[in-house]
């Protein structure tokens, strides 16, 4: 069977035939008809229960609009005028959804309105379903006006700051019909992301990237260096051991970000801790606080010198086993990614940094 979309005679639970949109390829088959997607794996079709068809059916998304108006705004007169609908309108809609989910979901009184308990769980999944129809939308227009290609990446800020705004733009200039989604996230939740399909490739330290059932491929090395004030007494030293900074003060990233968790590793194996007097989530604000001498921190070279402009600060090599890392591209499988995925990875794979030599791994490692 080739792909492609058909259309077709769908016949579930009687002889009848309804018109119906089937998309398929080798493996599986997607069946629309209305607002229903039932799910054909094979030859075997497997429908939604009935109280899953009729609840699906009787869900609309004008009423669910509507009601997360009201909830916005405290009141169904002013949720009718924002939305442009009688009154009497939005309060019959209201009254007709909870007798579909046989359950009050607002307390009306004199002032307005205030959600109960089962209100504000459909608020929490009526903006989730909103919010995916809008997302649907904004991505099949961008189809309709020439994409035509869409790879989601979530990536470490190490590999955001340093490398990705070059590697990315060289792409989109060869590939002007390929969209790129990209979103910083730590590495633990970029692997998350990847296993749990939010994200096609993720990209991430590679000692975070084992161990997770995933497929990792070299991208490139990074070194993590210390950051001093220029007037520090460390500042003119060539290199210096991250023990010899456990006294001091430190800046640091988030508690879950991959350089945070190497700091406190290696502090844990000297039976130390690491004086954390600030956190902060951006690379920029650690070089604004350790330049007002909030502290010492640690961070990637090459991020420092794209950021010389932020403080008067000096960057001082660690000799430690760890300070050299290796960012790696993530994926479940490369070889199933689609072939915009695959374009994407194949490039920024030809952008790598090359393998290090055997003298060059000994040095950093010594």
């Amino acid at each position: 069977m080739g792909k492609g979309w058909d259309c077709v005679d769908w016949k579930v639970n009687g002889p009848s035939a309804s018109p119906a949109i089937a998309y398929h390829d080798d493996q599986v088959t997607i069946l629309l008809r209305k607002s229903l997607f039932d799910i054909v794996t094979g030859d075997a079709i497997h429908p939604m229960d009935t109280s899953e068809r009729s609840f699906a059916r009787r869900i609309d998304l004008t009423s669910l609009q509507l009601f997360v108006a009201v909830c916005e705004l405290g009141s169904i007169g002013r949720a009718a005028e924002r939305e442009f609908i009688a009154a009497s309108a939005v309060s019959k809609r209201l009254s007709d959804l909870e007798a579909t989910l046989q359950t009050p979901l607002l307390y009306r009184h004199t002032r307005g309105v205030d959600l109960t308990p089962a209100g504000e769980s459909l608020l929490h999944h009526a903006r989730s379903v909103l919010f995916s129809l809008e997302k649907m939308q904004a991505e099949l227009s961008e189809y309709a006006q020439g994409v035509r290609g869409h790879v989601r990446i979530h990536a470490n800020i190490s590999a955001i700051v340093q490398f990705l705004p070059e590697d990315l733009g060289a792409f989109s200039r060869e590939h002007p019909q390929v969209k790129i989604d990209l979103e910083e996230h730590l590495s633990t939740e970029v692997l998350r992301a990847v296993q749990e399909g939010t994200a096609d490739v993720g990209i991430c330290h590679a000692g975070v990237a084992g161990g997770h059932g995933l497929q990792a491929l070299p991208y490139r090395r990074d070194e993590l260096v210390l950051i001093v004030p220029r007037d520090h007494a460390l500042a003119s030293r060539a290199a210096v051991a991250f023990d010899d900074t456990l006294d001091l003060d430190h800046v640091g990233l988030h508690s879950n970000s991959s350089i945070y968790l190497a700091m406190r590793e290696a502090a844990a194996a000297s039976g130390r801790t690491i004086r954390l007097r600030i956190h902060v989530t951006g690379l920029d604000a650690m070089c604004r606080m350790i330049h007002n001498g909030l502290g010492v921190g640690v961070m990637p070279r090459r991020a420092f010198t794209l950021m010389h402009g932020v403080g008067d600060l000096a960057c001082v090599r660690l000799t430690d086993a760890w300070a050299p890392r290796a960012i790696s591209l993530v994926a479940r499988d490369f070889s199933t990614l689609p072939l915009t995925a695959r374009l994407l990875v194949d490039h920024l794979r030809g952008r790598a940094d090359p393998a290090p030599e055997p003298a060059e791994a000994l040095a950093a490692a010594a």
